[in-house]
């Protein structure tokens, strides 16, 4: 048995996984919440996205090709989407639609009301896409993601292919006319991406960079104007997805070693305030509950939770 599957939560509060880095991390503690398991058995949980309407989430199993339900009103999981063409990243545009990002279908697809599936980026200049990984969507209707090809390097998330593109960029998609451009082009493998709250600053992980950023872009209008490293890790720390509070600090899912798996905090000026420790690596996560205020972070064969002190952004 691993350890990851003998972990058990914390029989006393507060619990002491939640360590504030910072004095101002207290605020968003609450001394009475504790990291909860509610469910074991991923082979690498990526994506999550909150339905408040049907009071469910949704996150990714990449490698086993499914996309999970968990039930807030039962506790029950199930699968929503299978086969999900190797689906990572999720999130809902500003009518409440799905929009996922596919390995397998390289591709990033909205789902409509009716259940059917409008795509809404696959190529650009005539190439295909790499391999969808982390999306957004703006309060304008418009849906950026990013387009690392960590989905055709092999057979465990997707199918082996060239590339056709560059492994450097990030994509808009106008939430108007479906046009499809290129923002950013000068990342290496850009992975999780949110905006600031007022989103006038777009962060973005470059995850091969040695080590790993969490890189900073001013926002204007549809066009990124690159203002620099905004969190510069250390060796062993790796950023992979993470969402935007309303006070604008990142929550970031984190890890790779024991002592760094969970969840990193940074505040908006990029200093680090608090870490909710995991049993396993955590790489991504989302804002639920009926106020936002509920954290579901998707670790790698695991979901948990934690209620906090803040709530997540609109959208995030």
């Amino acid at each position: 048995m691993t350890d990851a599957a003998a972990w058990q939560p914390s029989a006393r509060y507060p619990d002491p996984s939640i360590v504030a880095l910072d004095p101002s991390f207290k605020r968003y503690h609450i001394a009475l919440s504790a990291v909860e398991r509610l469910y074991h058995g991923t082979r690498w949980g990526e994506g999550p996205v909150w339905l408040g309407d049907a009071r469910c989430l949704l996150w990714s199993d990449i490698p086993n090709n499914r996309v999970l339900k968990w039930d807030e009103e039962t506790g029950a999981v199930s699968a929503w989407r299978k086969p999900s063409n190797n689906a990572n990243g999720h999130t809902r545009d500003r009518q409440g639609r799905i929009i996922a990002c596919e390995h397998l279908g390289r591709r990033v697809v909205r789902f409509e009301y009716d259940g059917s599936i409008t795509v809404l980026a696959d190529s650009y200049q005539g190439k295909r896409l790499n391999s969808p990984n982390d999306v957004v969507v703006k309060s304008d209707g418009s849906v950026w993601f990013t387009d690392p090809p960590f989905g055709i390097y092999g057979l465990y998330e997707g199918e082996k292919h060239a590339p056709e593109l560059p492994h450097t960029n990030v994509y808009r998609v106008d939430g108007a006319t479906g046009e499809i451009t290129c923002v950013a082009d000068d990342i290496d493998h850009p992975n999780g991406l949110a905006f600031n709250p007022d989103e006038s600053i777009l962060y973005i992980v470059e995850s091969r960079s040695e080590p790993r950023n969490i890189l900073a872009y001013d926002v204007n209008g549809a066009k990124l104007r690159r203002r620099g490293t905004f969190i510069a890790c250390q060796t062993g720390e790796t950023p992979d997805g993470f969402r935007v509070d309303v006070d604008g600090n990142l929550w970031c899912g984190w890890g790779m070693t024991a002592a760094f798996d969970g969840v990193r905090v940074f505040n908006n000026a990029g200093a680090p305030i608090g870490h909710i420790h995991l049993p396993e690596r955590c790489a991504n996560l989302a804002f639920g509950g009926r106020h936002r205020n509920r954290l579901f972070m998707a670790a790698a064969q695991s979901l948990f939770s934690l209620y906090v002190n803040t709530q997540g952004v609109a959208g995030g």
